[in-house]
């Protein structure tokens, strides 16, 4: 049997029925038009026989352009009635009982996710974006690559190289786990209810090899807070506190990394600030 896509007529059914107002709080901001979602699966380079992870699928519409490849999908919603609701929805357009698996929770607290899925793919809300992000990054090592269509602005964030206004610490934190890009936009009238801000799809791909352990990349990502909290300060002003608790000693230390002690936080890639978290890993040892 065929796997067809939910349309803007049955996605509003299924939310009256559910009794689902959309709300701003969760994101619930539903894609209503086919293309969109088929597009978003083919920038994700979703293939037959992989495993997906879908974080938020709410009423289904990407989760069934998923599936439809042949993919299976380990999809995680916060909100329980959508959570229960999916398996049915799945069912009526020709998804085979063993491809998709529902996890019912916060994804923000999931630390395991049945399936062992190697691709992320997900639609997610403004406020919770680069937290669950970062945290699937971190917590699952087997995720190898992926798609997520969030607001310009966090797009941009996360795909912005070093040197530019919006590079900032999600940017520098995204990068320690692999490549992102901008892999295009999203019009606002595919979704209901139509936002009010425009929509970016990031794609991205998991380095080969790991930039370090748990407690290099804890290290690092406590200088990058430090180095990004007062944006525009001299590395030996903003990271004194982290680095030996004075500027002269921040300076001696940066130096021994390679870093110029008057460079800013919006200069630094990832690997400048690994570099700086070996120095003081180096300097405490000694």
């Amino acid at each position: 049997m065929t796997v067809t896509l939910l349309g803007a007529t049955e996605i509003r059914r299924l939310a009256a029925e559910l009794d689902v107002t959309p709300t701003k709080k969760l994101g619930q901001n539903f894609v209503v038009d086919a293309n969109t979602v088929r597009k978003i699966v083919h920038v994700g380079r979703v293939q037959a026989g992989e495993r997906v992870v879908e974080v938020g699928p709410g009423l289904g519409s990407l989760t069934l352009a998923i599936l439809e490849t042949g993919a299976s999908v380990t999809a995680v919603e916060i909100d329980h009635r959508l959570a229960a609701r999916l398996p049915q929805t799945a069912a009526d357009h020709g998804v085979p009982g063993d491809a998709l698996t529902v996890v019912d929770a916060d994804a923000l607290r999931v630390t395991e996710l049945p399936g062992d899925p190697t691709v992320l793919v997900a639609n997610l809300p403004y406020n919770v974006s680069v937290p669950v992000l970062l945290h699937f990054m971190e917590t699952f090592p087997n995720l190898q690559r992926g798609v997520v269509m969030v607001q310009s602005e966090v797009g941009e964030r996360l795909a912005a190289p070093p040197g530019g206004k919006v590079y900032g610490a999600p940017s520098a934190k995204a990068a320690w786990y692999g490549s992102w890009r901008l892999a295009g936009t999203v019009s606002r009238q595919v979704f209901w209810p139509v936002p009010n801000v425009d929509s970016v799809l990031v794609a991205f791909e998991r380095d080969e090899q790991e930039r370090g352990d748990e407690e290099l990349r804890l290290a690092t990502f406590r200088i990058v807070d430090a180095a990004f909290q007062q944006r525009r300060k001299m590395l030996r002003q903003a990271l004194a506190a982290v680095l030996g608790g004075t500027a002269a000693e921040a300076s001696a230390l940066l130096e021994r990394a390679g870093v110029a002690p008057t460079a800013r936080g919006e200069e630094l890639s990832i690997d400048d600030f690994v570099r700086i978290a070996r120095a003081l890993a180096a300097n405490l040892e000694a």
